[in-house]
């Protein structure tokens, strides 16, 4: 088996953008894509198969099983600006090899639709105020768009890992650009939050309307989760265990 694109349905889109957003830090790029695939009801055109994805199976709710995949989602945009193609997924290739081999297969596929923008989207570590959009492109024209959008210019040398930061990276050997949108979280916990702060400035830099307020109940939730984890007194365990009673658990 190879890296490959199997196309399920022939499209022909008009001045395409590639979003992409497979898992990452805090599913901040999974979240925010997967949300914009559902809420404009895209349809899917194309599935990612590599032997660099995760050495598993998953099965659904039937008993049925699959291998790890990237998909490839369209829009069809029904006014004068771009259609969209959406790539989700279940993981990200495992190996340093197989990053570049993934990223590589992605870029010949956007070729092949006409793509000639990219924009990635994923999260960024923070623990401070958290609401910001970190932006890095190819482009300063994309650059100057994103933080008209409300985004903010990346700090010089921060590393963005993945591919998120390959597709940018290797749009240098095509002739397309790319722009790189980072949500703030801390990362140890799916951050809804960072996901629907990236979507205002994704949807305001293409110039759709998209209803966010479907996340808001998942923000909740991740809110009460991350409360619930801070009010864990762990300073038992760092001294070697309460006075009384097992220095474990169970």
């Amino acid at each position: 088996m190879k890296t490959e694109v199997r196309r399920l349905r022939k499209v022909e889109p008009r001045a395409p953008v590639l979003v992409e957003g497979l898992p990452g830090m805090a599913f901040v790029g999974r979240l925010a894509v997967g949300y914009l695939v559902e809420a404009l009801k895209a349809e899917k055109i194309a599935e990612l198969y590599s032997p660099h994805f995760p050495y598993y199976i998953i099965v659904d709710a039937e008993g049925r099983i699959r291998l790890p995949k990237g998909e490839f989602y369209y829009w069809r945009n029904p006014d004068d600006g771009p259609d969209l193609v959406m790539l989700v997924g279940d993981s990200q290739a495992q190996t340093n090899e197989g990053q570049y081999e993934v990223a590589s297969c992605v870029l010949d596929f956007a070729r092949e639709l006409g793509v000639r923008t990219i924009i990635t989207v994923g999260g960024y570590r923070s623990f401070e105020d958290r609401s910001r959009v970190i932006c890095a492109s190819t482009s300063r024209k994309l650059l100057v768009k994103a933080i008209e959008a409300g985004a903010v210019i990346s700090p010089e040398g921060s590393p963005i890992v993945g591919i998120a930061g390959l597709l940018l990276g290797l749009t240098s050997f095509t002739e397309m650009e790319a722009l790189c949108l980072l949500g703030e979280t801390r990362g140890h916990l799916p951050d809804p939050r960072a996901a629907k702060n990236v979507l205002r400035v994704l949807s305001k830099l293409l110039g759709i309307e998209v209803d966010l307020a479907g996340l808001d109940k998942s923000i909740k939730e991740a809110a009460r989760i991350e409360e619930m984890i801070s009010r864990i007194d762990i300073s038992g365990l760092l001294e070697g265990g309460p006075a009384e009673g097992p220095g474990y658990i169970v």
